[in-house]
């Protein structure tokens, strides 16, 4: 993975609560920005749209490009937020089941909830994991954007609230103990409150599951996975996938846009507002 390097999460911790947010705003909105001008080429004609707060700013870089650029741009939302966002911006609405087979988004734009050294993501944190995944597959070109705070060694280093699972609600108990018995710590349904009672119920009328494990290992690290609860990242979303019941996994992992034609997971960049003001990029290797 190819980096530019700048500062680190450490260097906005000795301010007051206020100030952080204000700063964690503004570092995702000069992702945000940077991201659109590096990958929204005049010429792309399908454009993918994530879910989350740093993606508030990529339709917003998008909007600021004007109906000169954008106006014959169709964009696919990963949920009901991002269609709201497109619909607001006054931009091209359009759904994923809607694109021809064999043909491809020219790129997606999407948050995530921890990247790390290899460009592994966690998502699902806003519950939206399944259809983040489908659009993230379908795009040529999958480009992340985040803030400093989800720039992470390893996952599970700084995410502590688990990987999001996405479940079919009658499957919830056999989900659960099977996770257990890989070693997670406390897996737990993601409840609804404080504004609903229950469950927290996706776009798809799925439940989510919250599955703490161990930090996950790279396969360069060169452990052996399982072991003692530790698992690389590849091995455990292999595992957690084939649990009957479980529809999709919040782990992005495997391939890369550049690396096959379609199904990617991984993004080809990751774009993260740092605390001083620059931008850090990340890319895959092979992407210039």
């Amino acid at each position: 993975m190819a980096t530019s390097s700048t500062t680190t999460p450490a260097a906005a911790a000795a301010i007051s609560p206020d100030e952080q947010a204000r700063l964690v705003e503004t570092s995702k909105r000069l992702a945000a920005f940077q991201a659109v001008k590096d990958y929204l080429l005049p010429t792309y004609t399908r454009i993918g749209i994530g879910s989350g707060s740093t993606v508030v700013y990529v339709v917003e870089a998008i909007r600021e490009l004007g109906p000169a650029v954008t106006s014959k741009m169709a964009f696919y939302p990963t949920g009901a937020q991002s269609e709201e966002l497109i619909e607001t911006a006054g931009l091209t609405l359009q759904s994923i089941n809607k694109l021809p087979p064999g043909q491809m988004l020219d790129v997606a734009f999407d948050g995530a909830d921890e990247v790390d050294d290899e460009l592994n993501l966690i998502k699902g944190g806003g519950a939206c994991l399944w259809q983040e995944k489908i659009v993230a597959a379908s795009a040529r070109l999958f480009v992340c954007v985040a803030d400093f705070r989800k720039l992470s060694p390893r996952l599970g280093t700084n995410w502590k609230k688990g990987i999001p699972i996405e479940v079919l609600p009658m499957a919830a108990p056999r989900v659960l103990h099977e996770l257990k018995l890989l070693g997670s710590m406390n897996p737990l349904v993601r409840p609804g409150l404080p504004g609903k009672a229950g469950a927290v119920v996706t776009d798809n009328g799925m439940w989510i599951i919250d599955a703490p494990f161990k930090p996950l290992q790279l396969n360069s690290d060169g452990i052996v996975s399982g072991v003692n609860g530790v698992y690389t990242v590849d091995d455990l979303a292999e595992r957690l996938i084939k649990i009957p019941g479980v529809a999709e996994i919040g782990l992005f992992y495997g391939d890369h846009g550049l690396q096959i034609a379609s199904g990617a997971q991984k993004p080809v960049a990751a774009y993260f507002g740092m605390a001083d003001g620059t931008v850090q990029v990340a890319k895959a290797p092979g992407v210039e």
